[in-house]
């Protein structure tokens, strides 16, 4: 009876349009006085501030602020004209772009989130005037954000490295061809839907000459691999990076003659409210998080996993669908935190390469931004267009399929994570 009061109370807020942070942590406290062990509140502000405490999320304000800047600067813009130039004249060509402009954006931005904030109100709004479905194209620019954390820089392989003591260079190495599968994914399933649905092609009006486009997508290009490159060759910490981030990006604003004054202290402001609204959102988990060590979920979860004796390839794929399931219901972090720790280390004793095993996870946890009813990425795109969380959530599922369809290729086929990490000599 108390999980579905407390399940209840949840459902009953989320529904009257609460903010997730305000959902989450109202349920969890319901949940402490509900099980007796309410008396442990008193330390959760020590707790939320210890837990988050983490030196590598001073990276993701300063990513977010980059993913700003270039929004402003004109260098979104470049990208967008640039994926406009290569797709645009297809069916769909718009989605196409889309997508590949988070490609291209990932390389800078390092999170979801930074991708979200600098992309929904440029893709969406534009989608729509072009006759597209304005459901469709938020779905589809939440879809794409997943590709953000996937390709490098990436936050959660940052903290998944640190937590279960795996290489992040090899990490960031093995989320190239991942990331780009999925890229290849969704505008496969986008040019189907165009099909099916009659979306526009680019006019010749709509796309842009090829000289002066790459001219100006040159220097937001060179970004991405600065960035990487010193990431991963041991040059940056990811925090320099991020500054780097917005040192270039301002830098490349101003040389655009696009990024003023005005516009610089927005976007300072800007990333100030999205940083606030990510980080009661990570307070709110730290309050779950605390539940759930205090409770033992964790240690049920993993108990049950063993309890049906799997080895090999099985338990992988049962491990992915405890994670895929978690990701569903629960806050990432927590799943990072608690869940990984208990569950990872039997599928390396088994036998699974750990960076390999480390891409899975991370994707499979993101992938927990993309599906409901806890979808992250769904609700910032919602609060951004003003659009329903529950239409989204439908609009969005055949890009979840098929991004759940290249994570079982990964589980199946990890050398598809391992080649490039072979190939630059990390493994």
């Amino acid at each position: 009876m108390g999980a579905i009061f407390i399940i209840g109370v949840a459902l009953l807020l989320l529904f009257g349009g609460v903010a997730l942070a305000y959902v989450t942590g109202a349920a969890a406290v319901v949940a402490f006085f509900t099980l007796g062990i309410g008396d442990y509140l008193a330390v959760v502000p020590q707790r939320m501030f210890s837990q988050m405490d983490v030196f590598a999320i001073m990276a993701m304000p300063l990513f977010i602020w980059a993913g700003e800047l270039m929004n402003r600067g004109g260098i979104t813009r470049a990208l967008i004209e640039l994926s406009l130039l290569i797709a645009g004249r297809v069916r769909g060509g718009l989605g196409h772009a889309n997508v590949l402009t988070s490609v291209f954006f990932s390389g800078i931005s390092g999170s979801a989130a930074a991708d979200i904030a600098a992309l929904t109100n440029t893709f969406v709004k534009q989608m729509e005037q072009r006759g597209y479905d304005p459901l469709y194209a938020g779905a589809l620019t939440a879809a794409a954000s997943v590709i953000g954390p996937i390709i490098p820089p990436s936050i959660i392989f940052i903290l998944y490295g640190a937590i279960l003591s795996t290489d992040v260079a090899a990490l960031f190495a093995a989320g190239m061809i991942p990331g780009l599968m999925i890229a290849g994914a969704l505008m496969a399933m986008n040019a189907w839907i165009a099909h099916r649905e009659g979306h526009p092609g680019g006019t010749a009006a709509d796309i842009p000459q090829w000289r002066p486009t790459l001219r100006k997508a040159l220097p937001a290009l060179v970004l991405p691999a600065v960035i990487l490159g010193g990431i991963v060759f041991g040059v940056m910490t990811p925090i320099e990076a991020g500054a780097v981030a917005v040192a270039a990006s301002a830098l490349v604003g101003l040389w655009y003659r696009e990024l003023t004054l005005a516009e610089f202290v927005e976007s300072v402001h800007r990333t100030a409210l999205l940083t606030g609204m990510i980080f009661m959102l990570l307070a709110a988990g730290c309050l779950v998080t605390y539940l759930v060590a205090l409770s033992q979920v964790g240690d049920h979860v993993a108990e049950f996993v063993k309890s049906f004796g799997l080895t090999g390839i099985w338990y992988l794929l049962l491990l992915m669908l405890v994670f895929l399931v978690l990701g569903m219901l629960v806050d990432t972090m927590i799943s990072l935190i608690l869940v990984a720790p208990l569950l990872v280390p039997v599928a390396i004793e088994q036998g699974v390469h750990p960076v390999a095993l480390g891409m899975m996870v991370c994707l499979n946890l993101t992938l927990g931004l993309i599906t409901p009813p806890m979808g992250g990425a769904i609700m910032m795109v919602a609060s951004i267009t003003g659009q329903g969380y529950w239409a989204l959530c439908k609009r969005i599922m055949p890009f979840v399929l098929v991004e759940i369809a290249i994570l079982v290729l990964i589980v199946l086929f990890p050398e598809l994570s391992l080649a490039v990490p072979r190939w630059m000599g990390m493994l």
